[in-house]
C-alpha cells in the first residue's frame, strides 16, 4: 500500500502585535513556515523603546530575529530553517519579505497605513503561491476582519493560552457523588489527628482529586474537607476548620458561604505558601485576604508585615501624575484597601473610639502599599504578599512577581477573569489563568473561586441583571 504524502505545510504571515504580544511566537508554529513582512519590523522598530512590557518584548523579539539571520551568509529568500534555534520545537522555515516591488494595495486603501501594506504582501504571496495556503495571524479584530473581507484567512494568535475555555478552569472545589462513601468506603481507615478527623479512602474517584482540593456532600451529614495526598487511587481527606462559627471568627470576620470558608482554610494555613482567589465583585477576596494577614501579623506573629500592591489599569481616563511618595501615589489605587480596613476595624464594639483609633493605627504600621513597578531584584522574607487586580498581569510579570517570594512569605492573588482591562489579554491568557493552571495540585498551594456574592443584594442583583 502507499503511503499517504504528507500534508502540505502552511505560510503563517505574523502581524507586528502577535510578536509584541508573545516574542516565542517566532518558534510556536511547529512544521509550517512563518513571512514576516517589512511593515511588522517597521512598527517593531517603532516600539521597542520604553520601558513597558510591549516594548521589551518588541526589543526581546528583534534579538531572536537577529539570531536566526545572523548565522545565514545569503539564501535569505529560500527561508531560514528554525529548528537549530527552537531545539527543534519548530521545523519550519522564516522567510522575510526581501523585494518591496511585491506589495499591491488591495482595493486602493491608503498605502501609508502598515496593516494595508501587510494585506498588501499576503494577496503578492497569493498570487505567487496559488497552491499553498498562507494565512495572516494577528491579534487586531480589525485587521482580521479587513482580511476576511478581501477573502484572505485570518486568525488569532491562540498558542499563548492555557484554557481554550475558561469554564474548564480548575475551581479548587469538588461535589462528591451521593454514593461516594458507597464505592469509596469499603476498607476506609479513619483517625483523628491535631483537632481533625482523616479519613484515607480507595475506588475509581481518586485519581482525578488533587492535592489541596476541597470536597463536600451536603447530604444529610455534611462533609467538608481537603485532600492532603494522592497515591495512584488511596487519598488522604483531612476534615477542615469551620470558619463559620464564631469562636473561628478571622479578625472578627466569619465565613458567610461553604466557599469563603474554603477559602479561609487556605489563607490561614502557615503550609500554603500560595494562594489565588477568583471571584466576581462582592464575593469577599480582599476583605478575606486582609483579616487572614492582619490575624497571622499582628497576633499569630507569623508575618512581619503586610504588602499589598495591585496593577494601575484605571477603568476611565487617567488622572495624569500624582504627587508624593510610592506609597502617597498609590493611594488612589487602593480605595478597595481603605474600605475593607474600615469594615475590619468596626469588628471589635468593646474597644470604643479611643481603642479603635489606636488598633488603626497599629495596622497601617503593619500594611505597606507598594507599587509593581519596582518589584524586580527584590526579595520579601516573612511577609504576606496581595496582588490585587492579577487578571490584569501577563504570565511573565506574574512570574516576576512570585518569584520574589523569600522564605517565610505567604502570596496571595486575587482577581476576577472577566474584568481584563490590559489590552491583547484575554480569559484564555491571563497570567492568573497561568498561575491557576500550573499550580493545581502542588502541596503548598491552595486555590478557590469564590462564586457568592455577599456585598449587598443590590450588588448581586446588578452583577447579575447588568
Amino acid at each position: 500500500m502507499a503511503r499517504k504524502a504528507a500534508a502540505p505545510t502552511k505560510l503563517f504571515v505574523l502581524d507586528t502585535n502577535v510578536l509584541m504580544h508573545d516574542p516565542t511566537s517566532l518558534f510556536r508554529f511547529e512544521e509550517h513556515d512563518i513571512f514576516l513582512p517589512m511593515g511588522t519590523l517597521e512598527e517593531l522598530d517603532q516600539n521597542k523603546k520604553g520601558m513597558t512590557e510591549v516594548a521589551r518584548n518588541a526589543r526581546q523579539a528583534t534579538r531572536f530575529m537577529d539570531e536566526i539571520i545572523s548565522g545565514v551568509e545569503d539564501g535569505i529568500e529560500a527561508g531560514i530553517p528554525l529548528d537549530s534555534h527552537s531545539h527543534k520545537a519548530a521545523t519550519g522555515r522564516l522567510f522575510l519579505q526581501t523585494s518591496l516591488s511585491r506589495i499591491q494595495t488591495p482595493l486602493s486603501l491608503p498605502n501609508s497605513k502598515v496593516d494595508n501594506q501587510i494585506l498588501g504582501v499576503i494577496l503578492s504571496l497569493r498570487e505567487d503561491q496559488p497552491k499553498r495556503q498562507i494565512i495572516l495571524v494577528s491579534k487586531d479584530i480589525n485587521m482580521r476582519i479587513k482580511a476576511r473581507a478581501l477573502g484572505l484567512p485570518a486568525e488569532d494568535y491562540f498558542n499563548d493560552k492555557v484554557l481554550e475555555d475558561t469554564d474548564l478552569l480548575y475551581a479548587g472545589v469538588r461535589e462528591l457523588p451521593a454514593d461516594f462513601w458507597d464505592k469509596h468506603g469499603k476498607g476506609m481507615e479513619s483517625w483523628l489527628a491535631d483537632g481533625h478527623t482523616w479519613y484515607r479512602v480507595t475506588g475509581p474517584l481518586v485519581p482525578s482529586l488533587l492535592v489541596n482540593e476541597f470536597v463536600y456532600q451536603e447530604s444529610g451529614n455534611p462533609l467538608y474537607a481537603i485532600v492532603k495526598s494522592v497515591k495512584g487511587n488511596v487519598a488522604e481527606l483531612q476534615t477542615i476548620k469551620d470558619y463559620a462559627h464564631q469562636k473561628n471568627g478571622v479578625w472578627g470576620i466569619t465565613a458567610r458561604n461553604r466557599e469563603q470558608n474554603f477559602a479561609l482554610n487556605v489563607l490561614m494555613d502557615p503550609d500554603v505558601d500560595f494562594v489565588t482567589l477568583l471571584g466576581q465583585a462582592g464575593t469577599g477576596k480582599t476583605l478575606l485576604t486582609l483579616a487572614a494577614g492582619l490575624m497571622q501579623t499582628l497576633e499569630h506573629k507569623r508575618y512581619s508585615e503586610i504588602i499589598m500592591t495591585r496593577v494601575t489599569v484605571p477603568v476611565g481616563e487617567d488622572i495624569g501624575f500624582l504627587p508624593g511618595t510610592e506609597e502617597e501615589k498609590m493611594t488612589p489605587w487602593m480605595g478597595a484597601l481603605e474600605d475593607n480596613l474600615d469594615v475590619l476595624n468596626k469588628t471589635d464594639d468593646s474597644a470604643g473610639d479611643w481603642g479603635r483609633a489606636a488598633t488603626q493605627d497599629l495596622i497601617r504600621s503593619r500594611i505597606k502599599v507598594k507599587s509593581l513597578n519596582f518589584r524586580r531584584g527584590r526579595t520579601f522574607l516573612n511577609k504576606y504578599l496581595i496582588i490585587d487586580e492579577a487578571q490584569n498581569l501577563t504570565p511573565k510579570q506574574m512570574k516576576t512577581l512570585i518569584t520574589r517570594a523569600g522564605p517565610g512569605t505567604k502570596v496571595v492573588c486575587l482577581g476576577n477573569i472577566s474584568q481584563i482591562d490590559t489590552p491583547y489579554l484575554t480569559e484564555g491568557s491571563s497570567g492568573l489563568t497561568y498561575v491557576v493552571d500550573r499550580f493545581k495540585g502542588w502541596p503548598h498551594g491552595g486555590h478557590i473561586t469564590l462564586a457568592r456574592g455577599e456585598r449587598s443584594r443590590l450588588a448581586d442583583w446588578a452583577a447579575e441583571a447588568l
